[in-house]
Formats: structure tokens, C-alpha cells, sequence
């Protein structure tokens, strides 16, 4: 699943990858966007006659990648979803073995930068400092079962989707939402190293200043999490 916003051309790299390097059958690919004037939306409808797994899912949640990420979750009837970005920073050579380790068992499997193997290239040096940051502290404090939970890149099991409500309020926050009550209702999360790379075309929507209060929010219920733990044990 591909929330995407206004990313024309950009998207067809992303379509491409997976379309040739994701062997995993059948195979839906879900591209939401937020309304019909979208440059994404002719670009998509021109790559369907050679990619018929490739659908355009109309969010009709409200504007906001928030409203496309809980719109394609809610749409994909798959046993498992994985979200991908539109912006090519997510390898779909991945996808595959995401979906090992769920077929092993795990309901939530996550690509991680900042695990042995993983690294992140480019992007905003603060931006990485607090991701870094809150991943690994999450992961060796708090006892979440991946050093990356901020990273929206991810396959989730639709046991683990239907057993939570969506409570996230502002973008990207819904990965770390959903890692932490993963953990919280102890259902297994795996992890695997991955390359992220930041965009070369187009514009981020990602607001920092803007989120990171609702960040904060599931780093708290995370830690939360531990303690728990340790005073029913």
C-alpha cells in the first residue's frame, strides 16, 4: 500500500521496482491518493494496462497522509499489508522477505535502518538524529522488539490490524502506533536491516515541528509498556 501526493512520474521507479522484484503472488498494490487532480493519478492509470495488479484507491477519509495510510489499510484484504512510500526511498526487493518472516509467524515485521546491516542515506540531519534517537532508545529502554519503529515501511499482519483501533492524529506517527501496541499486546515483531534513501525529486510532506508532539505520545505508551511489565512481574 502507496499513500502518494501529487508525485507524478516519481511514482513510476517505485511501480516498476516492485512490479519485476516482488515475486510474492497473488499481489495487490494499492496507490491511495487524496483527490482526482493528483499528477499521480494519470501516471498510475497509464501503467494498469501492464501492471494490473496496481489499483488507485480514492481516500475519502479527509485530506493528509494520516487519512491515505488508515484508508489503504482499511481497503487491502491481504493477510498482510505492507506499506511503501511513493518517493522510491523504500526497496522492494525487501517485500519478500518481509513476507517470510510474517508466514513464520511474526505479526509485524519491520525494515530497519538503524540495526546491523541497515543505514539510512541522506535526509535532514536532525530529522535522523531524532529518528535514531527515539528508535534505538525505544528498543533498549523500552524493550520494543525492533530499533527502528518510527520507519513507515513496514508489513503488519491483519491479526494485528484488526485487533487495534487507529488513535494517531497527524502523519507518519501511525508506524509507531502501531509497533508499540504490537508489543504492548505481545504479538511478534521482526526485523530486518534495510537501506533508506532519502527523495531526489519531488518535495517531503513530512512536518516535523508538526508531529513530533504525537511522536512523543506512543514513545511515552512504549516505555509505559516496560514498566508495566516490570511491576506485574
Amino acid at each position: 500500500m502507496i499513500p502518494a501526493y501529487n508525485e507524478g512520474e516519481n511514482i513510476v521507479g517505485v511501480l516498476r521496482g516492485i512490479h519485476s522484484r516482488v515475486r510474492a503472488r497473488p499481489l495487490e498494490v494499492l496507490v491511495v491518493h487524496d483527490f482526482e487532480a493528483d499528477t499521480t493519478v494519470p501516471v498510475v492509470r497509464r501503467l494498469q494496462a501492464e501492471m494490473p495488479e496496481v489499483t488507485l484507491l480514492h481516500n475519502q477519509l479527509g485530506r493528509g497522509v494520516l487519512n491515505a495510510l488508515k484508508a489503504g489499510l482499511s481497503a487491502a484484504g491481504a493477510a498482510h499489508v505492507v506499506v511503501m512510500m511513493a518517493d522510491a526511498s523504500d526497496d522492494p526487493a525487501e517485500v519478500d522477505r518481509m513476507l517470510a518472516r510474517a508466514l513464520e509467524g511474526a505479526d509485524l515485521v519491520a525494515a530497519a535502518r538503524y540495526m546491523r546491516g541497515g543505514r539510512q542515506v541522506g535526509g535532514p540531519l536532525v530529522k535522523r538524529l531524532l529518528s535514531r534517537g527515539a528508535g534505538l532508545s525505544l528498543h533498549w529502554l523500552g524493550g520494543v522488539a525492533t530499533h527502528d519503529p518510527t520507519n513507515n515501511f513496514k508489513l503488519y499482519s491483519r491479526r494485528l490490524l484488526d485487533a487495534v483501533t487507529i488513535e494517531s492524529k497527524a502523519g507518519f506517527e501511525l508506524a509507531l502506533e502501531l509497533t508499540v501496541k504490537a508489543d504492548r499486546l505481545g504479538m511478534r515483531i521482526d526485523e530486518m536491516p534495510t537501506t533508506w534513501r532519502d527523495r531526489t525529486a519531488g518535495a517531503s510532506r513530512f512536518r516535523m515541528r508538526q508531529w513530533i508532539p504525537h511522536y512523543l505520545r506512543w514513545y511515552g505508551y512504549g516505555l509505559r509498556t516496560r514498566l508495566s511489565r516490570r511491576r506485574g512481574a
